[in-house]
């Protein structure tokens, strides 16, 4: 898998949906994304990603997202470095947790994510195998495959 360049096109395009947090449009997205907000480990600069939710559970809340770029995503070794990350999802503001989602219940967030998503499955599929390098065709063993190299995080407000 490539990297993404500092001034690719595609590098701006990810970041777009940012700027509609920034604008205050950030609860257009409902609970469908949420906005991470995290410091970097080796400048201290405050960053903020995009995300997409797989699974939110009104309880906690929790909001369960998948690490698309592997476990050396920036805001995945930021948040690991320095815990103190604030999360904006739908109306809400919190300074969040997180934890790391076992095999089994990743497997399931991403069955279940599938089943919801049934009309998008052949794209999800596409770039499911992009990111991973490999054929992604959504049986259990390439879920079980999926989430050992893309982790799954779930996101809850600090207690």
């Amino acid at each position: 898998m490539g990297a993404i360049h500092k001034n690719s096109v595609l590098r701006h395009l990810l970041q777009a949906p940012v700027y509609l947090y920034r604008w205050r449009l950030g609860p257009l997205f409902g609970k469908r994304f949420l906005l991470l907000t995290h410091t970097g480990r080796r400048t201290g600069i405050r960053r903020q990603t995009v995300l997409e939710v797989m699974e939110y559970r009104e309880v906690g809340p929790e909001a369960v997202v998948m690490s698309g770029f592997g476990w050396n995503s920036d805001w995945l070794r930021n948040i690991e470095a320095t815990p103190n990350e604030e999360v904006v999802i739908g109306t809400r503001h919190f300074q969040a947790s997180h934890r790391f989602l076992s095999e089994e219940e990743g497997v399931n967030v991403v069955r279940n994510y599938e089943l919801r998503n049934r009309f998008m499955a052949p794209l999800v599929r596409q770039v499911l195998s992009q990111l991973l390098g490999w054929r992604y065709r959504g049986s259990d063993a390439d879920r079980r495959r999926l989430v050992a190299q893309l982790p799954l995080i779930a996101f809850r407000p600090r207690s």
